[in-house]
This record gives structure tokens, sequence and C-alpha cells, in this order.
């Protein structure tokens, strides 16, 4: 049996807003000439946090790591609706926003606790036909999609300021808080999009353990491999 080496295994990223979860995982893979890299859950593009990278052997968990659990914070901006469900699409419809309070907002949440239904949006990397349903979406056709279930465990505003509330959020793989802002928004009557969105846990990972994508890529091959978590560690976690 094939003997592992420092660089099987996993590497907590800390990712900026602006790349795509794929542009991380090519960067990791250029700079250090890493043949097998890849990610355990997409953030989209304006997202920014915990990004769980797999190297070499590692990959063959990535399944695994993907079907965790995670924990997001961020806010949402209420009034507008758009495309997307967040900050990046174009702006469909603006309503006036109704006073909301916290506890309010925190009423309406605990309405998303517990198993759901969820309708992906449109913009997003689900294939219809084998075609990206965003691709689809830039071309203004709009297709079914089918719901599927997810998991909200808990869902609460810490504030809320002149339209926008900040929210925490844990739930299972595969949920779209995009999806979650706009139904929010939908229930009020006013609309809303999310505006912030950061992934601050995965499983047993901690955004407080990773390292921003720039630093990293600063690294020597050497100090890289002291940041990553061995296969074998990952397989007993």
């Amino acid at each position: 049996m094939q003997e592992f080496t420092a660089l099987d295994g996993a590497l907590l990223v800390d990712k900026p807003s602006g790349p795509t979860s794929h542009d991380v995982v090519d960067a990791i893979r250029r700079q250090f000439g890493i043949k097998k890299v890849g990610h355990c859950g997409t953030l989209d593009p304006n997202a920014t946090g915990l990004l769980v990278i797999v190297l070499g052997r590692g990959t063959k968990l990535s399944e695994k790591l993907m079907s965790d659990d995670k924990v997001y914070e961020g806010t949402i901006k209420f009034g507008e609706t758009t495309n997307s469900y967040d900050t990046d699409g174009e702006i469909l419809e603006t309503k006036p926003v109704p006073p909301l309070t916290v506890e309010q907002l925190n009423e309406l949440a605990a309405t998303f606790v517990g198993d759901q239904m969820q309708m992906p949006p449109m913009v997003s990397a689900i294939k219809k036909d084998g075609v990206p349903l965003y691709k689809l979406a830039r071309k203004g056709i709009e297709v079914e999609r089918e719901p599927r279930l997810i998991h909200i465990y808990n869902f609460r505003f810490t504030d809320y300021r002149e339209s926008f509330g900040a929210f925490k959020l844990a739930c299972t793989k595969g949920t779209y808080i995009r999806s979650v802002a706009h139904d929010l928004g939908q229930k009020i009557g006013c609309g809303a999009h999310l505006a912030t969105l950061r992934r601050s846990a995965a499983g047993k990972f901690d955004v407080a353990d990773a390292k921003p994508l720039d630093d990293l890529l600063k690294l020597s091959v050497a100090e890289l491999e002291k940041r990553v978590i061995p296969f074998l560690k990952l397989l007993a976690a």
C-alpha cells in the first residue's frame, strides 16, 4: 500500500470575496504543483469564510466532508428582490419595508427551522439536462426546478438596522442561504435578498483555524505541509 505524503489531506482556507471556489482550487493547484485538488462545498463568489480544500488522496474523502453540516452568518437586505436572490443579481422589484424589529424577524425565522423542501434559485450550479442553471438564467431562460429536502437547525437575527438584518444560521449541506433570504422577504411582503454571507463552520472545522487564501499562497511547500490536516486524521474525524 502506498504511504501517505504530507500533502494528502485537507487545508482550511478563509476564502475572500471575489473568486469562485473553483478559482481557489486552481490557485492552490498551480502555486504548489499539486495534481489533485478539490473543495468540499461551494461558496458563491461574494461569500467569504471557511472553504475546506482537499489535496492528493484527501480528495477521496471529499464526498464525506461535503455532507457535513454548515454554519453561516451574514446580512439580508429587505425591500429589494433580485433574480439571483443575492446582491450579485439584477434588482427585479423594490418595495417599502415595513417597521421591523429583531424580535419580529426571529419569530419569522423560527418558521424556517426544521425539515423543509427548498426550491433552488435559477442562478445556481445545479444542472438541467447537463447544463448549469446559471447559464440558462443568463439567457433569460427559467426552467422548473425540483425542490430539495434540507434541514435548518437554527436561524436567528442578532441585529436590524435600516433595512439590513444580521443573522446566524446552521443547516444541512445543499441549503441555499440565498433562497432562505428570498423566501423570508416573500413572507414579509417587501422582498429581500442576501447581502453578505460568511461560512464560519463546516462539520468539526471552524474558520478560526483557517488561513486567508493570500497568506496561504505565500507559503513554501514545507510551510504548507504543516497546515495540512493528515488523511488518517480526517478519516478518524
